[in-house]
């Protein structure tokens, strides 16, 4: 069901401020009961409604934040077009990184954190500098990296069995679930993201492959155009955090007791393990 515009819509963005409120708790459900729920298109919104989507995504996001949980950073999602294949859109979003998502090389991770957790490979950028006033162009993004970084981002949806238009990702974070930052550290002077090749492993066997010319042409594209989406939407990227540029091939499902790594050339490796099922039943 699309949008309407009532007495309760917001006169500015003429959304309806009660679908918002209802979407948003959906969420919030999901998220605090580790139930996943139906698709916001099922009833509140329609599967193409970005701008409704994501003013659900801020107040969803809003109830994450505590005095011990803050926003270190932002995740661009579906840049590849095998990402963008496997969840049936056809066009990048992007969602909040907060600091009880960071995980270190090597951690071991609960399983029970998520629900229907999926790895993806990519190159997260740490920003040296603002990213709110002139071109927010290619040049300019790559003189605000201060670092890069190998990158492993476990997507999960609230969304049941990741049943999900484009509208239902934005919605629910742009489908965020945790990320692991790799302990090398590199300059742009020391390597170009375009270049970079990508193998990802779950358990030893090799289940994704890909390039960074596989993020909309150019990790620095993807930066860019977060960037400027970032400004649009009233929050700039601010020095010091950590922007996860987007896979750079195909994801792939997780299951307990998993062990992925990620080699990036030039980057290094990243690697996670997940509890198994019996470590949560304990």
């Amino acid at each position: 069901m699309a949008t309407t515009v009532d007495s309760t819509s917001d006169s500015a963005s003429g959304v309806d401020e009660s679908i918002v409120a209802r979407a948003a708790q959906r969420l919030i459900t999901a998220a605090e009961t580790r139930r996943t729920c139906a698709p916001l298109r099922e009833g509140l919104i329609s599967p193409d409604d970005v701008a409704t989507a994501y003013l659900i995504q801020e107040r969803f996001n809003a109830a994450r934040v505590t005095p011990g949980i803050t926003v270190v950073g932002r995740k661009i999602g579906a840049t590849s077009q095998a990402v963008q294949q496997q969840l049936g859109v056809d066009q990048p979003d992007f969602g909040v990184l907060f600091s009880d998502m960071a995980y270190a090389d090597g951690d071991v991770i609960p399983i029970d954190r998520l629900l229907q957790p999926r790895a993806e490979a990519e190159i997260a950028f740490l920003l040296g500098a603002d990213l709110a006033e002139g071109p927010l162009d290619i040049a300019q993004c790559r003189a605000a990296v201060a670092e890069a970084m190998a990158a492993l981002e476990i997507v999960d949806s609230r969304i049941t069995d990741w049943n999900i238009s484009f509208a239902d990702t934005v919605a629910d974070n742009a489908s965020s679930g945790l990320y692991v930052l790799g302990t090398e550290r590199r300059t742009l002077d020391d390597f170009e993201p375009v270049d970079v090749a990508m193998s990802m492993r779950i358990d030893g066997e090799e289940v994704s492959t890909g390039n960074g010319a596989a993020c909309l042409g150019d990790p620095l594209n993807a930066l860019s155009w977060l960037a400027q989406q970032a400004r649009t939407f009233g929050e700039p990227l601010r020095a010091g955090q950590v922007i996860l540029s987007g896979a750079l091939g195909p994801m792939r499902p997780l299951h307990p007791g998993a062990t992925v790594t990620a080699a990036i050339t030039g980057l290094g490796t990243v690697t996670a393990s997940f509890t198994t099922a019996s470590e949560v039943s304990q």
